[in-house]
């Protein structure tokens, strides 16, 4: 319901708990309007706040403040149980998207309650979309209503279950003992002192602008390519696709997640020697540093390093010369990675490596494999002014593709290149999920879910998608919804409490 803010003319939109006896336990003021409601409502910074009933801890939420990610891992770490959520939604993107995302990275149930129907028979022939459903922690369907008709469904459900916060017990056994709170110091801070900010990433890009970012197109190579029958052949594959993707004019080519070693090193061999997978990686590391100074093009792809005693998961951005850019350690290492690999100190940087016409490739941030469940890393990497973040990785399972890596994107507005192995347990193939541009002309799905191309699943090929500098300079997710500029950092302490 629509209820008074302390002054006329401020009116909040918000959600009603109450309780058996009638009285009212809690209520929650929405923080995260949908388009045109910025015109009619204010969002409310009332700190978010969880009702301990004797039915479970119960996180309120409302329609799109389940869209951006700050909101449900709020109340997750809050101590929420289940998130109650109330709709009003005439995008599909919520029951297909947005609400497993929340409910999946968050180890919690969902309950959503939509509207349904067509309000007019003119005009606007747009419907609520319905598909109110109940979910539980590892993201099953519990009960889910119709798209189309009313229609009250029931389910049982069992809240303490969410405390175990093992929905992805195949990464890591405990969802909120994987964050690092440390390493996102950004999320809690002012907008207006992030760098996205200060080179000009919010609101809608300038169409008149004739910058190097309105103007470039970034040419990257899918290299789909895993470990071969050898691996003599598997580095000749790699550098025929190198020298592929430079001929057909990629400046930059990106390879999967630790592509030169098997399936049966990655799940199990590395860890019993990651002294011989650190030595054979600097070689296959020479051999690709040679081939982009070769070549002209710059690279990205992970391997097995070795450093001051200690064995990292490691991505690397080799420039065009054949040196070294930049690396990132995996801040988060995955259980299997933890019997060989220590986290990395930091989230990746944000390389400004300049436009592309100077030799560049814009500006490049880089995450690894089941980072992408983190929403905490790309809104760290967005808040640095990436433009797009280079993303080797392992499908373990079709979500991670379908729900968290268009998650990441539809809520940051920042091209995402997702490059997975041929032999993932996913059975999907790689995924490039563009920022997009807000135009006005969208239908509301198209303005949330973020558009993507893909590869197929165990085919080596070689696309070049092209990503267009101008897209994540536009952060618009409707006429007034503003994906960085809408959200609150003063209720986010949370977030980065250790």
């Amino acid at each position: 319901m629509d209820v008074r803010g302390p002054a006329k003319p401020t009116v909040h939109i918000a959600s009603v708990l109450l309780g058996p006896s009638g009285t009212v336990v809690g209520v929650h003021r929405k923080t995260v309007l949908w388009d045109y409601e910025y015109t009619l409502f204010e969002a409310s910074s009332d700190p978010y706040k969880i009702f301990d009933t004797e039915i479970g801890r119960l996180g309120l939420l409302i329609c799109a403040d389940g869209i951006l990610p700050e909101t449900a891992r709020c109340l997750t770490i809050l101590g929420a149980q289940v998130l109650v959520n109330s709709l009003n939604s005439r995008g599909p993107d919520e029951k297909r998207m947005h609400i497993p995302a929340r409910c999946l990275e968050n180890g919690l149930w969902h309950i959503s309650s939509n509207t349904v129907g067509n309000p007019n028979n003119i005009g606007l022939l747009w419907p609520w979309t319905g598909g109110s459903q109940i979910l539980a922690p590892d993201g099953t369907a519990i009960a889910t209503a119709s798209e189309t008709d009313e229609e009250m469904i029931f389910g049982e459900i069992v809240p303490a279950q969410a405390d175990a916060k093992n929905a992805l017990l195949h990464i890591v056994p405990h969802l909120l003992q994987w964050r690092r709170p440390a390493l996102y110091a950004e999320l809690a801070q002012p907008t207006e002192s992030s760098e996205a900010y200060a080179i000009g990433m919010l609101g809608p890009f300038g169409l008149a602008s004739t910058s190097a970012e309105a103007t470039e197109v970034l040419q990257v190579a899918v290299m789909a390519i895993s470990r071969h029958h050898t691996r003599a052949c598997t580095e000749w594959q790699a550098a025929r696709q190198v020298e592929y993707a430079a001929k057909r004019g990629a400046a930059l080519g990106v390879l999967p997640e630790l592509f030169c070693f098997t399936r049966e090193e990655v799940d199990s061999t590395i860890a019993k020697d990651p002294a011989a997978a650190a030595a054979y990686s600097a070689a296959v590391l020479e051999q690709l540093t040679k081939l982009a100074q070769t070549h002209d093009i710059w690279l990205s792809f992970s391997l097995v390093e070795h450093a001051g005693g200690h064995y990292y998961h490691t991505a690397y951005l080799v420039d065009k010369s054949g040196a070294v850019h930049g690396t990132y350690r995996k801040a988060h290492p995955s259980r299997s990675e933890l019997s060989w690999a220590t986290a990395g100190d930091a989230i990746s940087r944000v390389w400004a490596t300049g436009a592309l016409a100077d030799g560049g490739v814009g500006r490049i941030g880089m995450m690894l494999g089941d980072e992408v469940w983190l929403p905490e890393v790309m809104r760290v990497l967005t808040l640095r002014g990436a433009e797009a973040v280079l993303h080797p990785c392992d499908w373990a399972r079709s979500e991670d593709a379908a729900v968290a890596a268009s998650e990441r994107v539809s809520e940051n507005k920042t091209h995402l290149v997702s490059v997975a192995r041929l032999d993932n347990t996913g059975a999907v193939g790689s995924q490039v999920t563009f920022a997009g541009e807000f135009m006005g002309l969208e239908p509301i799905p198209l303005m949330r879910y973020a558009m993507a191309q893909w590869t197929r699943h165990g085919v080596e090929e070689q696309p070049i998608m092209p990503l267009k500098r101008r897209e994540p300079y536009c952060k618009m997710m409707g006429w007034h919804l503003d994906v960085l500029g809408k959200r609150d950092p003063s209720l986010y302490a949370s977030l980065v409490k250790a």
